[in-house]
């Protein structure tokens, strides 16, 4: 995402939390890398912050030598990490009490989608903030829409992450059951994705639940995390999510059994494990 904004002509002062990454991108794309935080909103009129989760924000937004250590008035800061709608409404009343401002702007699309700037944005807080950063946006994604007030872009990600884990699972089951009934798994996903049942998870993924080669794009132990910010999402506004529960509990198991790096279609595996068979035919009896 940076590299393509400095690919636009934008001038980036960089950091990340392990410096050899700035600096690596740095050397190969230009910007200026900063020490911290701090030292970034000292120096931009914009920041942009990409993270794991809430935790990891938080810190970096609000701890020492954080974003709001070096604040000015007129700054806007952009988040795009998947993080929590409360957390997200928190730091922007406190961008504003400083007179500045924030948005919460997650994406959707996974590293290809990134390293492509196809991403799908979704982005919560004021309007006019939203047009200010419109073409920042438009350099990193293709869909790009302003879905509400603060935090609303981290409830459109929560949906997202939702859907997402539930059409997994549904793949996962039914790869198994066509492996245990001797369907190769390669005809059952074309005739899946040629009817009713065609979804972007079966052609995104559909190469590593043909290879099994489950190198991380989106992180089981990610969606793992988003997952548990749709649930605190439910508990917050009263909405019963019962399927997002269970599958929020496979993710979990696929980490306990030291799956949590593996890319989030390993969600197959579990059902796999489950079954006493792979998704390609091979009884582990």
């Amino acid at each position: 995402m940076a590299s393509n904004l400095m690919g636009a002509g934008y001038d980036l002062v960089l950091y990340n939390r392990t410096k050899e990454k700035a600096e690596k991108l740095s050397a190969d794309g230009g910007g200026e890398v900063a020490e911290t935080p701090r030292e970034v909103a000292a120096r931009c009129d914009i920041v942009i912050t990409m993270l794991p989760g809430p935790t990891e924000v938080e810190a970096v937004v609000s701890g020492g030598d954080g974003f709001l250590e070096g604040i000015r008035k007129s700054l806007l800061m952009i988040d795009m990490s998947t993080s929590s709608p409360t957390l997200a409404r928190k730091l922007a009343r406190t961008a504003r009490e400083r007179g500045a401002s924030m948005l919460d702007a997650p994406v959707s699309g996974g590293d290809v989608g990134a390293i492509e700037g196809t991403l799908s944005i979704m982005v919560g807080g004021d309007e006019g903030d939203f047009e200010h950063a419109r073409p920042l946006f438009e350099v990193m994604g293709d869909t790009v829409v302003h879905v509400g007030p603060d935090g609303a872009g981290q409830v459109v990600k929560a949906a997202n992450q939702i859907v997402v884990a539930l059409v997994m699972e549904a793949v996962s089951e039914a790869l198994v059951l066509g492996a245990k009934a001797q369907v190769d798994p390669e005809k059952l996903l074309d005739v899946l994705s040629g009817g009713l049942a065609g979804n972007r998870v079966m052609e995104v993924k559909r190469d590593k639940y043909l290879s099994r080669h489950f190198e991380p794009g989106g992180k089981v132990k990610y969606h793992h995390k988003d997952l548990g910010i749709a649930l605190a999402a439910g508990r917050e506004y009263g909405v019963a999510l019962p399927a997002t529960v269970l599958v929020e509990q496979m993710f979990g198991a696929l980490v306990a059994q030291g799956r949590g790096g593996w890319d989030h279609s390993a969600l197959v595996t579990l059902v796999e494990d489950w079954s006493r068979r792979d998704a390609h035919g091979q009884s582990w009896e």
